[in-house]
Formats: C-alpha cells, sequence, structure tokens
C-alpha cells in the first residue's frame, strides 16, 4: 500500500524529502507536484521501476521520459547543446519546459528515444521537485501522470492515493498544481520548434 505524505509546496519538509528519497533509492516509485502537473517518478538506473511506471500508464519502449535536473550545470551531462540553446534554456528555466536534445553518452539507451537518439529535460520551478532531485543527488526520472484512457492527468493527491494505493509506493501531496502540461520544445534542427504548446511561454522559442 502506498504511503502518502503532505508536503509544504513552499517550504518542503526536509524529513519527509528523505523518506521519498529512500523509497526512490530502494527502487520505488513516487507521485509528486511540479510546476505544471503531477508526475510520476524514479530513479534512473532502476529498470523495475521504469517498467512498473509503464505497465501503470500503458505505454510501451518507445514513450519517451523526461528527466527532472536540478540546475543548467547537468544538463549538458546528458544533452548535446550549443551556446545559443544554453542561453535560451537559462532565460526561460526553471519553468514549464521539457526540452528535446540529443542525447549524451551518458544517458542509458532504454532513456532515450529509440529512433531519434534523443531525451527530454526538464528545471522545473517547483520547491517539493527541486529538493528531491538535489537530495537524490541525480536526476530523476519522471513521466506526467496520466493514466489510461483520460486526457488529463490527475489533479486530487487524495484521488491519486485512492486509486494508485496498489501501484505506487508514496503519493506526495504538496496541493493543487495544475492540469496544464509543459511547452515541449525540440532542438533537433538548427532552430527550435514547439511541439507541444502548453504552460511555458513559446515567444522566446518563435
Amino acid at each position: 500500500m502506498a504511503q502518502y505524505f503532505r508536503v509544504h509546496p513552499e517550504n518542503p519538509q526536509l524529513r519527509l524529502i528523505k523518506q521519498a528519497c529512500q523509497i526512490l533509492d530502494e527502487e520505488g516509485i513516487i507521485v509528486y507536484p511540479t510546476d505544471s502537473s503531477y508526475a510520476i517518478g524514479c530513479r534512473i538506473g532502476s529498470k523495475n521501476a521504469m517498467d512498473r511506471i509503464r505497465n501503470l500508464r500503458k505505454v510501451d519502449h518507445t514513450h519517451n521520459f523526461t528527466l527532472m535536473v536540478r540546475d543548467l550545470s547537468e544538463v549538458s551531462n546528458y544533452a548535446k547543446i550549443d551556446n545559443e540553446q544554453y542561453r535560451l534554456i537559462r532565460a526561460t528555466t526553471p519553468g514549464p519546459y521539457t526540452f528535446i536534445l540529443p542525447a549524451t553518452r551518458q544517458v542509458p539507451r532504454r532513456l532515450q528515444n529509440p529512433r531519434r537518439k534523443t531525451i527530454g529535460l526538464r528545471l522545473p520551478d517547483s520547491p517539493i521537485a527541486q529538493c528531491l532531485i538535489t537530495e537524490l543527488g541525480e536526476p530523476m526520472m519522471s513521466s506526467t501522470l496520466i493514466l489510461p484512457g483520460e486526457e488529463l492527468p490527475m489533479s486530487d493527491p487524495e484521488q491519486m492515493r485512492d486509486r494508485l494505493e496498489h501501484d505506487v509506493d508514496l503519493v506526495i501531496d504538496g496541493g493543487y498544481c495544475g492540469i496544464e502540461p509543459t511547452t515541449v520544445v525540440s532542438w533537433m534542427e538548427d532552430q527550435p520548434s514547439i511541439l507541444r504548446y502548453g504552460r511555458g511561454d513559446p515567444a522566446p522559442f518563435s
């Protein structure tokens, strides 16, 4: 049965954050709030947890997971970026954007798009998400909490607890954080292109 933590959205309790990271260390999966909607996450190296997320969301191996990173210093470890890309990402993050970039060799193959060899990266503007990633000491593999047959992510943590109590290991209740997805920016060509319009302002990439 899933544990349930109520965490302050602006001043997360470090004791609860540490407990959440211990669950991640033990190959658990957690539901947590971001700056756009609730997401489900696990450690990068946990294939079992990744398979559980795929099974929960009913997606196949081509589904794009996103790496939640702490700051810009980590981006170049996982994605190939040039000076212009770095400048625009720095100007718009932390924020509700997902950036699709060519993956470096440090990214496990199972996390990459199998055809394009790309990775999605996020720098969320969420104290809870940032605290989790910082305490974990590495990026967290993440996917939006959209269940099979639904078009929008779940938004009520108590409903998440009731519906997912046997499917996840922890639900972090950080209050309502919205249901609008991130704006997805692809940099597979010379110029950025918007793959999905969401909460993030697309103007800087036009």
